[in-house]
Formats: structure tokens, C-alpha cells, sequence
């Protein structure tokens, strides 16, 4: 079965109890199991990791690389600055894998901050702003 890495990057084990009414009301437990319910339903191996380490992360990513790994990344705070892990993500999208990456709500109707992302230009593509569905859409594209 083809391995997916599903990487979270900072606050994303607070789903749940983090402004639920941007980023809803499940919590990250029910995130994990929806996305590995979905992808052994895909066909998919899906490990789902979380960190508020942006050297843990980008360590993540270079063992996607090296295993040729698809990768759904919610890169979170991130997102916004950390050229270190756009560099890291360049990475997965020259070997060939997809890197897809993932928010649970819509950065472009929030703050004006939150309207750059460093990693969609290196993307394979980009889903935002359907909660957890994100995440889902995001395995039915690597799956197809």
C-alpha cells in the first residue's frame, strides 16, 4: 500500500477547544481517525503526526523525501514565514511525490497575515477552508 505522511504543524492538537468556530469542533483524535479511516478505505497507508517543532516538521519532510513519501501538510502558523520549511517542501514536490497542502479554515477571509502562504508556491496543491473535508480531499487527490 502506497504510504501517506499527514504532517500538523503547530496548535493542531488543540482541535477542538481552539476557536472551534474557525476551526471547528472536532478534535485532532477524530481528525486522525477520519483521515486513517479514509485512506485504508483508498488504499492508503496514513501516518498522521503532529508538532509545534518547526525543526521536528521539517525533519519530517526530509524523511518523506528520502522514503518518496506523499505528504498532506498542514503547516499552520508556519505557513506564513518559515522559508526553512518551504525549502524543506520544494524537496518532496522535485523527487516526484505530491505534497498537498491543507487548511481547515480559509486563510484568505482571515487576517491580512494570514493571505501569504511560503508553501503553496512549491505545492502540488492547496485545499482550504472545508474543516476536516480538507484533509479528506486532500488523500482522494493523492489516492487518484
Amino acid at each position: 500500500m502506497q504510504k501517506v505522511l499527514v504532517l500538523n504543524g503547530p496548535n493542531l492538537a488543540r482541535l477542538g477547544s481552539r476557536e472551534p468556530d474557525i476551526y471547528g469542533s472536532t478534535n485532532y483524535e477524530g481528525l486522525v481517525s477520519a483521515v486513517t479511516d479514509l485512506g485504508t478505505d483508498l488504499g492508503l497507508t496514513v501516518e498522521v503526526r503532529q508538532t509545534d517543532s518547526e525543526s521536528e516538521l521539517i525533519g519530517w519532510l526530509h524523511e518523506a523525501v528520502d522514503g518518496e513519501i506523499d505528504v498532506v501538510l498542514n503547516p499552520a502558523a508556519f505557513t506564513h514565514y518559515s522559508y526553512a520549511l518551504r525549502d524543506a517542501a520544494v524537496q518532496v514536490t522535485k523527487t516526484g511525490r505530491k505534497l498537498i497542502e491543507v487548511h481547515l479554515s480559509n486563510p484568505h477571509t482571515r487576517e491580512e497575515f494570514r493571505h501569504t502562504s511560503v508553501i503553496s508556491g512549491v505545492a502540488t496543491g492547496v485545499i482550504a477552508g472545508f474543516g476536516v473535508t480538507s484533509y479528506l480531499l486532500a488523500l482522494s487527490a493523492i489516492a487518484n
